[in-house]
């Protein structure tokens, strides 16, 4: 779904209207369905892409939350938390043998720095 890519290229108008016109385009293909011939049950053909399609259209609202609130000053990816728990990853494989709760303990001590 090379829609999904212009998400951080664009603005949330030229987004929503590109993933319509996406919608309109293939619709019949999401649409498209297959006949289990053990049990005659009908399914979709695409169900992967009719997941993603789906949650691209019931998160639209959140998903541009930087462009709505830009006075904020939210950074428009997560690249810079990725990394941050990245970090935080690599730490806790460092201490795999840690308890449950003290692993939660080691995250809230990571967290607060």
């Amino acid at each position: 779904m090379e829609v999904a890519d212009l998400m951080k290229q664009t603005d949330k108008e030229s987004f929503m209207g590109a993933l319509q016109m996406w919608f309109d385009k293939w619709q019949w293909f999401l649409d498209e369905r297959s006949t289990n011939s053990a049990t005659g049950k009908t399914f979709y053909t695409h169900k992967r892409l009719r997941s993603a399609a789906r949650s691209l259209k019931n998160n639209l609202p959140w998903l541009f939350t930087w462009y709505d609130k830009i006075e904020i000053g939210i950074p428009n990816t997560t690249n810079s938390i990725d990394g941050h728990f990245a970090e935080l990853k690599n730490k806790l494989c460092n201490h795999n043998g840690l308890s449950e709760n003290r692993k939660r303990k080691f995250i809230n001590e990571f967290l607060k720095v």
